[in-house]
């Protein structure tokens, strides 16, 4: 059961930068999907960084709800469409390391944040979750990546790099939004072939 409000422009907006921005602010709930390190190839990746700087620039914040729309329109939908497409190695798709990152999510659910509707689907996971108390959404996926990364290492007996380092992250706006993300992310394994849908 979520707490949290939704998206609130008047308050303050925390932005961090790498490949991708992080927008953050207290009390709300992530949209989050996070990918295997092999997920997505080099040269789509780097046009669309490209494309998305020039944005960006042409675009400085705050956004006002036209220009979030037009981001994720942009940019956001693609980057989940090509994750669907089922490029990589897609570890995922194996039972017992699906298991494993199920049994991570929901390690401190009710503890250190609220878990809400997730998937994991062959490359990537999609998850809705409101951090809890002082407990930061970068905390909370390093977590579940560093312990899900050595287990799954483990099992496939390697020491690589198992999950790409930026995850995507979107606050939820309103109550409409969230229902259409929880839909979205019922509905995303229909997006792959029948052999290749995950089980839950």
């Amino acid at each position: 059961m979520y707490m949290s409000s939704f998206f609130d422009p008047d308050m303050k907006l925390n932005v961090q930068r790498r490949k991708l921005p992080h927008w953050s602010q207290e009390k709300v709930i992530y949209f989050v999907t996070f990918r295997l390190s092999d997920s997505l190839p080099t040269h789509k990746l780097e046009a669309l960084n490209e494309e998305k700087t020039r944005w960006l620039a042409a675009n400085p914040l705050p956004h006002n709800d036209r220009q979030i729309k037009e981001y994720h329109r942009n940019f956001s939908r693609r980057f989940h469409e090509w994750l669907d497409a089922g490029y990589g190695s897609c570890l995922l798709a194996r039972p017992e390391i699906c298991r494993v990152v199920d049994d991570t999510l929901n390690f401190f659910n009710g503890q250190r944040y609220a878990l809400g509707e997730y998937i994991v689907m062959p490359n990537h996971v999609h998850v809705l979750v409101e951090p809890l108390g002082n407990h930061k959404l970068s905390e909370i996926l390093h977590s579940w990546k560093s312990y899900s990364a050595k287990e799954i290492n483990k099992i496939i007996g390697s020491h690589g790099s198992v999950w790409h380092r930026e995850s995507f992250d979107r606050i939820v706006r309103s109550p409409a939004h969230l229902t259409r993300i929880e839909d979205y992310i019922r509905d995303n394994p229909k997006s792959l072939p029948i052999g290749k849908r995950p089980k839950r």
